[in-house]
């Protein structure tokens, strides 16, 4: 294997707080390793320093000669005065400015400038890197090339960085959150890239199922050691519970010899031989691995939700407009207790228009929200916490309440409440601003479930929170009485919390269907698929009741022979190996690792086979006719 990244003995602290130390591990060419760890245990500042964007304070990393590394912050920083294509175009200048200009023809439909701009890719070369570019900006629903950074949101700017890094086709990506501020549809184009992509792969991601079918290594940090998984995200779950109670069970062994070996140095005369000196050392090695148990890991989720009555939101024919985009039209529906709705659809569809209308943080245009009296919502917002320079944890919760009521009834006053939820008492006069990404989500989690709601209302709640954090508030979910309504772009967690979703199909249509994400996908796939069938086979039918029409021989005909039936049989296997093949080129052109000699290969392809399933469709129509 030619390693590619070699880390030794890393240690980072910010001040008394360690955040790591001892960190070793390596990654090899062409593997595509996942970092899992616990919020504010450094999973950040590690890609931080592997990138050079942040030293360590002790140890050394080591990479390949002339390695070409790409790195996705989590928070990208751009010149505001830059446009899109500054950040993202990689080649030289005049390149960049051809590809411009043959851009701006194209929308204008400026024939003289189309002309020249393509004199000028023709003389630079630039095909290749303008049909990479274009592949990934369009997948990433980026469109304006010359748009300023300072005009875009904080999930435009993630999908520049994004496709910054992607079109690089560095050796080494190095991932921080890829999926947040993606759209499903961009999830699973950016699943499929990565999978298909020649980089090898060091990323940070919660996204479990994305986890689960890009990579094949996991590194876990844990307690400041590091653990590998050689295999994917199901296999490290099964292997991590394995670890855990190995751990556990050499901790309990230990502490019951350490009783007796406590008793025996009670009972040891002072004049000690060379062979008690033997155990006395062994006596204390003994004492740090029965110390060595874990320590609360898991955030545990208990708290009291206010009574809700029988009535609780009706909603009648709401209506909503943005100039000339209409994100509501005509809704009407009343919720019921302990229901839990996902919202899915695209970017700009109106979902988190759609939670304020619901609270009435706005206004409709017409129509009618009307709020029970006992719903108190909880609304936890994609912004996250708002908070003061100056505030420290404590301060944040204790201006909701001194005390907090739990499920099973007992009180808690904030300072046990904030160390329930794994913010330990040394941190609550840490500055807020201070917090990990993934620390200030869990505070703000805390803030919204101490005001007791009825009715969650979660807008991407699974941003920058951990795979552990993540598990528990979906246990929690999954026992609340109360309703849930959740925007998220992570299919597992989806899949694991909602009954039933509204699908955002733009244009103001909202479609309420009955199951998970999951189950609407594979609708939604077999739908496409049918519809396309159809279309087909209506096409082909057409073309064959011409054909049939004027021949008096098919119309004698009655049934097939015993060599045409065998010849139906194999054009049903040729007609769906030659549909797969097609989809899997499908595939790999919109993967944007092909070079354009590969791509215009694999289009010529994709040509044969549609001539080819035109054929084999005619002649099985025709057969069909007789069975």
């Amino acid at each position: 294997m030619i390693s590619f990244l070699q880390v030794e003995n890393l240690r980072k602290s910010f001040g008394d707080l360690v955040l790591f130390e001892g960190i070793t591990f390596g990654i090899d060419k062409d593997q595509k390793v996942a970092l899992i760890a616990k919020n504010g245990t450094g999973k950040t500042s590690l890609l931080n320093i592997i990138a050079g964007k942040d030293t360590q304070d002790e140890g050394k990393i080591t990479f390949r000669r002339d390695l070409k590394i790409g790195f996705l912050e989590q928070n990208p920083v751009f010149n505001p005065n830059n446009s899109i294509i500054d950040e993202v175009f990689h080649a030289s200048e005049d390149v960049k400015i051809a590809i411009l200009e043959y851009n701006t023809a194209i929308e204008k439909n400026d024939k003289d400038l189309l002309s020249a701009s393509m004199e000028k890719m023709d003389h630079l070369q630039a095909w290749d890197y303008e049909v990479k570019v274009k592949q990934i900006l369009t997948k990433l629903k980026i469109a304006k090339y010359d748009q300023q950074i300072s005009t875009l949101s904080g999930g435009e700017k993630k999908r520049v960085a994004l496709a910054s890094v992607l079109i690089e086709e560095p050796d080494l990506l190095l991932l921080d959150e890829p999926t947040n501020h993606l759209d499903l549809d961009m999830i699973e184009w950016l699943e499929n890239y990565l999978k298909n992509t020649r980089s090898t792969l060091l990323m940070v991601t919660h996204d479990r199922y994305f986890l689960d079918r890009v990579c094949n290594e996991i590194i876990e940090m844990d307690n400041s050691q590091i653990y590998t998984y050689k295999g994917n995200y199901t296999y490290f779950i099964n292997k991590r519970e394995e670890r855990i109670a190995i751990e556990e069970a050499l901790v309990e062994k230990a502490k019951n010899t350490l009783r007796k070996e406590e008793d025996w140095m009670r009972r040891m005369p002072k004049a000690r031989s060379h062979k008690a000196k033997y155990r006395i050392d062994n006596y204390f090695q003994l004492k740090d691995v029965a110390g060595s148990g874990r320590q609360d890991e898991e955030v545990r989720i208990s708290v009291q939700s206010s009574r809700m009555g029988k009535k609780i939101i009706e909603v009648k024919n709401l209506n909503k407009k943005f100039d000339k985009l209409t994100v509501l039209k005509d809704f009407s529906y009343n919720f019921t207790r302990g229901e839990k709705i996902g919202i899915v659809g695209d970017n700009g569809t109106g979902k988190s228009t759609f939670l304020n209308l619901i609270t009435q943080n706005l206004q409709a245009d017409s129509g009618n929200v009307d709020v029970g009296q006992t719903v108190v919502f909880g609304y936890y917002k994609q912004e996250g916490i708002i908070y003061k320079e100056d505030q420290r944890v404590i301060d944040i919760v204790q201006e909701i309440a001194e005390v907090v009521t739990l499920g099973n009834g007992r009180q808690m006053g904030v300072k046990e409440f904030l160390n329930f939820f794994l913010f330990p008492f040394d941190m609550h006069y840490t500055l807020v601003s201070k917090l990990s990404g993934g620390e200030k989500r869990r505070l703000y989690l805390v803030t919204v479930l101490m005001r007791k709601p009825n009715f969650l209302i979660l807008d991407e709640p699974t941003n920058d929170l951990d795979i552990m954090t993540l598990a528990v508030l979906e246990e929690y979910l999954s026992t609340f009485d109360g309703c849930v309504l959740v925007v998220s772009h992570d299919r597992f967690f989806m899949d694991q919390v909602v009954d039933h979703l509204f699908v955002f199909r733009g244009n103001g249509e909202v479609k309420d269907f009955p199951g998970t994400y999951s189950h609407y996908r594979e609708w939604l796939t077999k739908i496409e698929k049918d519809q396309k069938k159809e279309l087909i086979q209506s096409s082909k039918k057409e073309s064959l009741n011409l054909t049939t029409d004027n021949s008096s021989t098919d119309k004698a005909k009655t049934k097939l022979s015993f060599k045409e039936k065998k010849e139906y049989e194999q054009l049903e296997t040729d007609i769906a190996n030659l549909e797969t093949e097609k989809e899997n080129l499908e595939s790999e052109i919109s993967s944007g690792t092909l070079t354009n000699d590969e791509l215009i290969e694999k289009s010529n392809r994709i040509g044969e086979i549609i001539t080819l399933l035109d054929k084999k469709s005619d002649r099985w129509l025709e057969l069909g006719e007789f069975i």
